[in-house]
């Protein structure tokens, strides 16, 4: 009979071991997906680390940047058949019953699922899924390419479409790294005049080729001091995990400019008032995004050609893979294929 190989942890701190399971059987409101590619996030090292989130429990197979074929159908699922090709993130579903849920705000469900955390997630050939969770892949999107546009690619394109931000205002990309390389891309394509900032010159030419204006590199020169050259920025979506890159560029925002939040630094982000209070500007986070979210970046990215750059290994050779995202040397997603 055939069996489930999957990666799991199987308590906090452990290594991952792989294991075969029998292939689940999906439940009502759920589908089964024989997965195709599932994409490393920094964001699993919350399962490794046994960070104490709602729902974590051991063992746990994590992977939420997931696209394959669905499999099988439970129970009163009518929107999904055998056969299509689907992909799932990092909202696994939500409880429809909260003030949030009830507002229709789903992304910010008090309840919600997570996607390899408190369920089982993409690092095996097959997993479960609720229905609400699932976003059609576009033909013409290969699974491993289209794996981490499952995460880095909904939150970079989500956080920037709900920005407020008018096509041919000035926007900072900080990072040009696995959510960067990407969020220079949206950015450009949105028709924001992008600038790429990073520390060190090595990145230049390849932000350019991504769609960025220009660059700044922050080891040469001032971050916030450039920004205001150019006018300031109506908006810094910051990638890179760094608090003090992050407050550094604060005066480089201009009047009612934003700090856009996505990529979270373990340090709390430490700012003065001043800069914020008498420029008007702000900070604010962004999460991922519900499955019709990423159903649209999926559709966008295809349609303008945003791809992520990735590197990708067997499911046998998942710590290799997980070493390699962890050691900052990719370039820039690494993708598990099946």
């Amino acid at each position: 009979m055939a069996k489930n190989l999957v990666a799991q942890i199987g308590k906090a701190g452990a290594e991952f071991e792989l294991v075969e399971r029998e292939i689940p059987q999906p439940g009502a409101g759920e589908i089964r997906i024989k997965v195709e590619a599932c994409g490393i996030c920094h964001s699993d090292m919350v399962v490794k680390a046994g960070v104490p989130l709602p729902g974590l429990a051991y063992p746990r197979v994590p992977g939420h940047e997931v696209v394959g074929i669905v499999d099988e159908v439970g129970s009163g699922v009518t929107e999904w058949k055998k056969g299509e090709r689907v992909g799932v993130g990092w909202h696994g579903g939500h409880c429809f019953v909260c003030d949030s849920c009830r507002r229709g705000d789903f992304n910010t469900c008090v309840n919600q699922a997570i996607t390899g955390v408190s369920r089982d997630g993409g690092y095996a050939q097959y997993m479960l899924a609720r229905h609400e969770a699932v976003a059609p892949v576009p033909e013409g999107l290969d699974a491993a390419d289209a794996g981490p546009l499952m995460c880095a690619g909904i939150t970079t394109f989500n956080a920037l479409r709900n920005s407020g931000v008018r096509p041919g205002e000035l926007v900072g990309v900080l990072g040009v790294g696995g959510l960067g390389h990407l969020g220079i891309q949206y950015a450009a394509k949105f028709g924001y005049k992008t600038v790429a900032i990073g520390r060190g010159p090595e990145n230049e030419a390849l932000a350019n080729k991504l769609g960025a204006f220009a660059y700044i590199d922050t080891k040469a020169k001032n971050g916030a001091e450039e920004l205001r050259k150019m006018g300031g920025a109506k908006l810094i979506l910051a990638t890179a995990p760094n608090a003090k890159a992050m407050t550094d560029l604060i005066d480089g925002l201009s009047v009612n400019g934003k700090l856009l939040v996505v990529g979270a630094p373990l340090e709390p982000l430490t700012v003065p008032v001043g800069p914020l209070l008498f420029a008007r500007r702000g900070i604010q986070g962004w999460p991922s995004g519900t499955a019709k979210d990423s159903q649209d970046t999926l559709e966008f990215s295809k349609f303008a050609g945003v791809r992520a750059m990735i590197e990708k290994y067997p499911l046998a050779k998942v710590k290799e893979g997980f070493e390699r995202m962890e050691s900052g040397k990719a370039e820039f997603r690494v993708v598990l294929t099946m």
